[in-house]
């Protein structure tokens, strides 16, 4: 059993945040209905451009998998009468359009509400529904720097930019999957649904909860080096190896810190962790001693002692890592015409009703035939919609 056999999930949501959200719930059992947009119908980045590629690299897609897939054209009537009935029994309703986009379509709460009563609605964008900033465009970088992240990463030169981690699948998508099992948990006590309106923006203030308290208790907001988790400290810092590898110290607490100077053969800091008259000192000692062996034979050295260390993992190396081998954050599924392919394993592990990941990622209108039976409609009727370009 998965934790959310039964429940039925519309994803009209486009770029990364939204489908990595309803990875999530089809991870844990939704069934998850993609509603793409016929080609051409939508401005992506236009980086592929090799159908056959297109689809090889389609079957490796995280975000698509354990998905079903029908393209409709929603700017048509018979589009939009079609998500209106795929609406009357779904559970949840995911989109990412720019504000009142839904509503302009005639798709908005209020409207498919009346239709069904205990959907829950769930509109993901940059910067909310409301608000001075909600119809402005934007990516990560953007919601991270309006929130007060970005200041905080990278040197007092210029602030460094992270991979889109942050605000589109933290604050975003993640957000997004964790609002929406809190409504359905809802609905169980109020038998209705609800709207659910979550902003990248709110996402990443959010996650910078503690950071927040502080600032509001009379400490300084977080800059490059100015507190101990971004770069103030040298036992919270990253170092390079002889063979050009990096390694990460996260020393903070006095025990690993004097074992740590003890391995690194300068006791004489042992007694003063934060001290910030030695600070340049025992970067330049641990810089000079990193240098000295290679990342792995640092990691042999190290790694067996109470000291808070890891090398820093390029993103293939980590797939090949055994740790997250052993936690199965690499699963392979076989492809009819591609062989094996790999996925990335499930982050969650529940005990009694584990998520799976079940299928690939399906072509684009892989199952609209189906679906469109599935509602009812004859085949006749079925035939006319392809033909007429309201679906494909």
């Amino acid at each position: 059993m998965l934790p959310l056999e039964g429940i039925k999930v519309i994803d009209l949501s486009r770029l990364a945040p939204g489908p990595y959200c309803s990875m999530v719930l089809g991870d844990l059992g939704a069934d998850v209905l993609l509603v793409e947009a016929p080609p051409g119908a939508t401005s992506g980045m236009g980086m592929m451009t090799d159908a056959r590629e297109e689809a090889r690299r389609n079957a490796f897609d995280a975000l698509r998998r354990n998905k079903r897939s029908i393209v409709i054209n929603l700017k048509e009537p018979r589009g939009k009468d079609i998500l209106r009935k795929l609406a009357r029994d779904a559970d949840v309703l995911l989109e990412g359009f720019r504000p009142g986009v839904m509503e302009r379509l005639g798709l908005g709460y209020e409207a498919l509400s009346r239709i069904n009563p205990r959907l829950i609605m769930c509109s993901l964008s940059g910067y909310g529904q409301t608000g001075p900033y909600a119809d402005r465009v934007g990516h990560d970088i953007n919601y991270i720097a309006v929130a007060g992240l970005l200041a905080g990463i990278g040197t007092a030169e210029k602030p460094a930019v992270p991979l889109n981690i942050v605000a589109d699948f933290a604050g975003g998508g993640l957000m997004s999957a964790l609002a929406i099992l809190a409504a359905i948990i809802a609905r169980q006590r109020t038998g209705r649904g609800q709207y659910i309106d979550v902003a990248m923006t709110d996402g990443v203030m959010y996650l910078m909860a503690m950071a927040i308290s502080r600032t509001f208790a009379g400490d300084p907001p977080p800059l490059p080096g100015n507190n101990y988790l971004n770069g103030l400290v040298p036992q919270f810092d990253t170092y390079r190896c002889q063979d050009g590898k990096f390694i990460s110290l996260g020393s903070l607490e006095t025990k690993f810190w004097e074992t740590l100077c003890r391995a690194m053969d300068c006791e004489q800091y042992s007694q003063r962790p934060y001290d910030p008259a030695v600070f340049d000192e025992v970067r330049a000692h641990f810089t000079r001693r990193f240098l000295t062996k290679p990342r792995d034979e640092w990691m042999r050295i190290l790694g067996e002692q109470e000291i808070c260390v890891a090398p820093v993992l390029r993103l293939d190396e980590a797939l090949d890592d055994p740790h997250n081998r052993a936690r199965r954050m690499v699963e392979e599924l076989s492809h009819p015409e591609y062989g094996k392919i790999p996925q990335v394993g499930i982050g969650p592990k529940l005990s009694a009703t584990p998520g799976a990941v079940r299928s690939l990622a399906p072509l684009p209108g892989q199952q609209t035939a189906e679906v469109l039976e599935a509602l009812g409609y004859p085949k006749d009727d079925i035939l006319e919609l392809f033909e007429d370009g309201i679906v494909r």
